[in-house]
């Protein structure tokens, strides 16, 4: 997968606690294709890639809460430094909800709030 431009949007994300009904709808829905995140797996986390039809990379993923936090669907942009994009965002006004940096199978990411309270995901594209 070729690492996107930082400081754009470059991954979805669908969250809820019923993923294979989130799989059909959007399968169903879109003609998208889904696949296990290995990485993801290996620190017991339910992480489905998705895939659009003719494209060669994932775009987007779903990841099956298991209830333990809520349901959305957020854009996540890439960025050069998580924990420093963080830190500008609380000095912006927003808010840090969970930070993930030194992650040893998947990118480092956040999830962050505007000044609204408005949801949004952060990540570092691994080299």
């Amino acid at each position: 997968m070729s690492t996107p431009p930082f400081d754009t949007v470059a991954w979805f994300e669908v969250a809820t606690d019923d993923p294979e009904g989130a799989q059909r709808f959007y399968g169903e829905l879109f003609g998208w294709s889904f696949e296990t995140d290995g990485g993801s797996a290996e620190d017991g986390l339910d992480y489905r890639l998705i895939r659009y039809q003719g494209g060669e990379a994932p775009k987007g993923g779903v990841y099956g809460t298991k209830g333990a936090s809520p349901g959305h669907a957020v854009f996540t942009v890439a960025v050069a430094d998580v924990a420093a994009t963080c830190d500008r965002i609380e000095g912006l006004g927003g808010k840090t909800v969970t930070k993930a940096v030194g992650n040893a199978n998947g990118p480092d990411f956040a999830y962050v709030t505007d000044p609204a309270g408005n949801l949004f995901g952060l990540f570092t594209p691994r080299p």
